[in-house]
């Protein structure tokens, strides 16, 4: 018999930042199968399951961020606490000091560890002597637990819920391992209330985790890691060398890139919390098929667009106080919610566009809505195309590095467009070219034809189940790359 290596089943299970626990990890096929086992073997106890899904979701954050895993338990800590004082007080004065305290806690640990060095630059920018600048690294899905963390106070504090009672529930809310890191962003009004149920998965439910599951790892590790390594990264970094036609392709390319990545892991954690008996909302609703920005923002990463509305958009006023407040309102909704996804000049641009974008949209409907010139189907056509162009247009700025990087590959594709070098174009890049089209025909499945299969799917076997999951293993052994391609928000 082969004796244990201690030392290496040592270095498996401590984190490894070269290497940390993702869906797409090896680690993690052993550490779901044992976490499921556990948590169906206590499945009637509720403190049970509780007790462990807590220890296995700190322990997955622990794999995947290391020491900052006392980031959540802290955040955890700090807004149970609040939330239940808050829910006591009887001074409005008194609540109102109280949630302060909560959004300055949240919003100051977001600022240190996301915004700090590039307000340092800007001040350096303007003013001497120049400040240095601090190493900070930033913590995994820091951005999507601090807004549940929001969300949550705030909803104490406007009567809308009552503060959990049992910290071991709000530090399973906060960290529930299979949307920690990348969301969905999910409300503790939602998500708590499935805890306490008694645990049951129907076949339905069984059906669509295992869809959502294996489509959702199609997307991410086959279609877009595939053509984010084989074009996109290409291109991106160096679109001085390629032709306007080269970058307009790489750029359908990325539109596939960051839909399948990010919808593919959203789809495995709604699919795994399936079969836990807890339902996350779904967070994209095939957003290259809108018709307007509107219709953009309300299928794309659709708890973030939520999240906003309710808790930046209304607070703000909505659109409660005349056409131009709205429109600022609006606009300024959207610029923060591109300064959230990264401390960049970028990010920002990239929010204010998909702003203007939005007022467009609203002073378009306002002036020409009533019209009904063109037949229906050639308007649905025609704005869902400049709907996807603009869109594209906009991720320019959100893939590039730099912004110098985002106006040299506009630029290649404005002044340097040729059909020149074509041939060889698609010859070189015909497989990747080929999931992207791969990835356009999964973009428009009709949601009923998904219901169809998930329907016809549950009455099989599990032998059916464990053939499709093999095949799936043979495909991505065939398409996997020797590095490693972390998710895109993992960043955010």
């Amino acid at each position: 018999m082969t004796p244990i290596n201690w030392e290496a089943l040592q270095m498996q299970l401590l984190y490894d930042s070269h290497n940390p626990l993702l869906f797409n990890s090896g680690f993690f096929v052993y550490f779901l199968v044992l976490f499921i086992v556990l948590y169906f073997a206590f499945r009637k106890n509720y403190m049970h399951r509780a007790v462990i899904l807590s220890i296995f979701s700190l322990y997955f954050f622990y794999k995947a961020s290391g020491s900052f895993v006392l980031l959540v338990i802290l955040s955890a800590i700090v807004d149970f606490g609040l939330s239940n004082l808050i829910f006591k007080q009887k001074s409005k004065s008194i609540k109102k000091s109280l949630l302060i305290i909560s959004i300055i806690f949240n919003l100051g640990m977001l600022f240190y560890f996301k915004y700090t060095n590039f307000f340092l630059e800007l001040v350096n920018s303007f003013y001497t002597p120049k400040f240095n600048f601090i190493y900070v690294l930033l913590p995994i899905g820091i951005s999507f637990y601090t807004f549940e963390n929001l969300s949550y106070t705030v909803d104490v504090y406007k009567g809308e819920i009552q503060p959990e009672k049992k910290i071991i529930n709000y530090l399973l809310f906060l960290s529930f391992f299979p949307k920690l890191v990348m969301g969905p962003i999910v409300r503790a009004k939602d998500f708590i209330p499935q805890l306490k149920k008694e645990y049951f998965v129907s076949d339905s439910d069984f059906s669509k985790g295992f869809y959502l599951i294996i489509t959702g790892l199609i997307k991410k590790l086959i279609i877009s890691d595939y053509v984010k390594l084989n074009l996109v990264d290409y291109v991106f970094d160096g679109p001085n060398l390629h032709n306007g036609f080269e970058c307009l392709m790489s750029l359908y390319g990325y539109a596939i890139v960051i839909y399948c990545d990010f919808s593919g892991y959203s789809d495995v954690a709604i699919g795994i919390s399936k079969w836990l008996g807890i339902t996350i909302p779904t967070n994209f609703l095939s957003p290259y098929q809108s018709k307007s920005i509107s219709e953009f923002w309300r299928r794309w990463h659709i708890s973030l667009s939520s999240w906003l509305r309710d808790y930046l958009y209304i607070p703000l006023g909505g659109n409660k106080n005349g056409t131009i407040r709205t429109n600022i309102n609006l606009f300024l909704t959207m610029l923060i919610g591109g300064f959230w996804h990264g401390a960049s000049w970028n990010f920002i641009i990239w929010g204010a566009l998909h702003g203007f974008g939005l007022l467009l949209n609203k002073i378009w409907k306002a002036l020409f809505g009533r019209f009904k010139i063109l037949p229906v189907w050639f308007t649905d056509v025609l704005f869902g195309l400049i709907t996807f162009h603009f869109v594209c247009f906009c991720w320019v700025f959100f893939r590039a590095n730099d912004l110098n990087l985002a106006l040299e590959f506009l630029h290649q594709i404005v002044y340097q467009f040729t059909f020149e070098g074509a041939t060889e174009f698609f010859y070189n890049y015909k497989y990747a070219l080929i999931m992207i089209g791969i990835g356009l025909l999964i973009h428009l499945i009709p949601d009923s034809f998904q219901e169809k299969v998930i329907e016809i799917q549950k009455n099989f076997s599990m032998v059916y189940y464990v053939a499709v999951f093999l095949l799936f293993i043979i495909l991505y052994s065939y398409f996997k790359s020797a590095e490693s391609v972390l998710p895109i928000y993992l960043q955010f």
